[in-house]
């Protein structure tokens, strides 16, 4: 691991620095502290600090007030989360160093409230930070709990719920800037409406963006094409008959299209397009609609909730690429697609959850699902000079699935719990008339020891699982991965409430780890990946967070990560990588460090001044297949991004302006470059915001 020593010690020197992301509140004594933060992670509500696992909680209103939009955002934002995004809104997600872009399913689930939001690892319906409580990033394996597609962890989305007794509301405008770019506007309304006081209540939250491009394709005279055309709509509608029934509905209706929606560009923003360059590319258009119903019983000793969610998604872009001077290929095989990629997905979960304040606590539960999507495209490509145009390609998959799962906790003594969890999953999958079956039993054992009611130690091990699938017709199929994971971790509260902080160790086994290799698979469907469980990972990490209020009016933040990521075992000879190589998309080295202050323009004036830095190491990505050894690993660029915000509020107005990339840094955050299936940082972008709260 490069540079070890000096990384270790740098993530260490974070504990002498006053820290973070926890908001903060005047005790009654006087004494400076932080609000409790309550999290649902364990799907049941508990003190952050008493969760045995390791957490990342942002609110709702840091989420704002760091510009924290998109899943890129919150990648830089989170260190050890990171990502391979195909354009706005189509990405693969990899956290705590297990990270692999081979396979149909995903490593880290998304959710938005009780729904899932993964289809595959490649289709993840996307969501923005609109009207959210806050959000939860679950490190580690959750399968126990969130099942298939949380090997490496969970990101949850929670939004607002509808308030049974308060009219109240909030309008805001935004105007912003891009460097070398357009301008782009964003409005975004949200209203509760009470309309049976302490009976029924509407929420319905919207957002609308356009324009905030920067990239140009200058030989078919478009500029600034990756501009968002959005259109984003969220209700809730709330209806609590009695004290114990409550029924919780919610519709969400996505639409986005950008006129260039591949994300790939080059160092001067501009994209590149194979075979006829002068011809416009297929817009990207990613619309879907989702509808969930939760209803919850309280019987006193439990809680039974059931959550019905039906996806429908609708999804077309381009893809292009080109395999450059440092590949095999040397720039003589490129191409590209017009891709068209419908999906559907229905879910239901009931689950069952202990109430009260005993020793015994416990959840039981089950889970369905049956997801079916396709993927049509249309393509041409050129291999060493010989050109194939006019090819059109097929396929389709569906997954039918069913879990149960359990998990219990006792506590032993006052300061002593353990607990233990497991689930079972069974996967039908079928693509393209083949069929097969995967299970799996994932299980989970912990426990915490409470030294007082503000500092708790933990250890735990889980397994993680991802289910098999499908290569090409005619080609073996590919099995299912698996790891175990080990962490052990402190969290505290500390200076009375002052000084909040989380330290935590884990060593992760990757076993049966995917790996791919390309082969020509004829004229008709010309270069494929064969996907083969060929490989072994190992992943060492620690990651720190702390958070100080200073004063009453300063707030310092830091965390960062160090990991260790590598292949040591590869059971083929004509494998993606050998042992020794680095795991792809995993730096070696992240961190976040931050300040927030408050301040009174008057009595009655208050505002605030944030200022945020995160920086991430290069990562390596190792193929080959299509690369010499002397040219690997491939690396993205390390980046640094600085942004900043003032904002003032005068009665119910609110004005803020910001800037995020302040220094306008310009890096590849993909390594994936030397394909042109690479992104870049955004341009800096200097934006105004008024907001209006009723």
């Amino acid at each position: 691991m490069k540079n070890a020593y000096t990384k270790m010690f740098a993530v260490s020197a974070f504990a002498l620095m006053p820290s973070v992301a926890m908001p903060a509140a005047q005790a009654a004594d006087g004494e400076l502290q932080f609000e409790e933060i309550i999290v649902t992670a364990q799907k049941r509500e508990q003190r952050l600090i008493e969760v045995p696992m390791a957490i990342t909680a942002m609110s709702g209103t840091e989420l704002e007030q760091r510009g924290i939009d998109s899943i890129q955002d919150l990648s830089f934002a989170v260190p050890g989360l990171t990502m391979r995004e195909d354009g706005p809104g189509s990405y693969q997600i990899f956290l705590r160093g297990i990270a692999n872009a081979y396979g149909g399913g995903s490593l880290v689930s998304v959710y938005q409230d009780e729904t899932p939001m993964n289809l595959t690892g490649y289709d993840v319906l996307p969501t923005r930070t609109m009207d959210l409580a806050r959000i939860e990033v679950l490190k580690g394996p959750q399968g126990t709990l969130y099942g298939q597609g949380s090997v490496a962890g969970t990101v949850r989305y929670i939004t607002n719920d509808p308030n049974l007794n308060d009219f109240e509301g909030r309008i805001e405008a935004e105007l912003t800037s891009v460097s070398s770019g357009d301008l782009g506007t964003k409005f975004t309304g949200v209203v509760n409406v009470p309309v049976v006081e302490g009976k029924f209540a509407l929420r319905l939250a919207t957002t609308f963006e356009n324009g905030g491009g920067w990239q140009d394709h200058p030989e078919a005279g478009i500029e600034d094409g990756n501009g968002d055309d959005l259109t984003n709509i969220r209700l809730k509608a709330l209806w609590k008959p009695t004290d114990e029934l409550s029924v919780l509905a919610t519709f969400v209706s996505y639409h986005a299209e950008y006129q260039l929606g591949m994300g790939y560009e080059q160092p001067d923003h501009t994209i590149y397009v194979p075979i006829n360059p002068t011809e416009p590319m297929i817009p990207k258009v990613w619309d879907y609609e989702l509808y969930n119903l939760e209803v919850t019983y309280d019987f006193g000793f439990a809680e039974l909730l059931s959550s019905t969610s039906y996806a429908e998604m609708d999804h077309q872009y381009p893809f292009t690429y080109i395999g450059g001077p440092e590949t095999i290929y040397e720039g003589g095989y490129f191409g590209s697609d017009d891709r068209y990629n419908p999906g559907k997905q229905f879910t239901q979960e009931v689950r069952l959850t202990s109430n009260g304040d005993g020793p015994l606590q416990w959840t039981v539960g089950g889970f369905y699902r049956d997801m079916e999507r396709s993927l049509t495209a249309y393509f041409a490509y050129e291999y060493f000079g010989f050109l194939v145009e006019d090819q059109y390609y097929y396929s389709e998959n569906k997954n039918e699935s069913f879990a149960v799962f359990a998990n219990s906790s006792y506590k032993i003594t006052d300061k002593l719990e353990v607990g233990a969890g497991i689930r079972y999953f069974e996967d039908h999958a079928e693509e393209d008339g083949q069929t097969a079956t995967f299970d799996t039993v994932n299980p989970r054992f912990y426990l915490s020891y409470a030294l007082n009611d503000d500092v708790n130690f933990y250890a735990s091990v889980a397994k993680g699982f991802r289910s098999g699938g499908f290569n090409y017709v005619g080609a073996p199929d590919f099995q299912p991965e698996s790891l175990w994971s080990y962490e052990a971790g402190f969290k505290g509260s500390l200076l009375d409430g002052a000084l909040y902080m989380d330290i935590a160790a884990y060593y992760t086994e990757y076993n049966d780890m995917l790996r791919r290799g390309l082969v020509f698979a004829g004229v008709d469907l010309g270069l494929q990946q064969l996907t083969s469980n060929v490989g072994k990972g190992e992943v060492k990490g620690i990651e720190a967070s702390f958070s100080w209020k200073a004063t009453d009016a300063l707030t310092i933040n830091a965390n960062g990560t160090i990991i260790d990521a590598e292949v040591v075992e590869v059971n083929a000879e004509d494998s993606t990588n050998i042992a020794g190589d680095p795991i792809d998309y995993v730096p070696d080295f992240s961190f976040t460090v931050g300040a927030n202050y408050d301040f009174n323009w008057s009595d009655e004036m208050p505002g605030f001044v944030r200022v945020d830095y995160s920086y991430r190491d290069e990562m390596p990505y190792v193929d080959r297949s299509s690369f010499p050894d002397e040219n690997l690993p491939q690396f993205s660029d390390a980046v640094g991004l600085l942004d900043a915000r003032v904002g003032l509020t005068a009665g119910n107005v609110n004005f803020e302006i910001f800037a995020q990339n302040l220094a306008n840094v310009n890096k590849y955050i993909d390594p994936y470059h030397q394909w042109n299936n690479a992104n870049r940082t955004r341009p800096r972008t200097i934006g105004v915001k008024v907001g209006l709260d009723f």
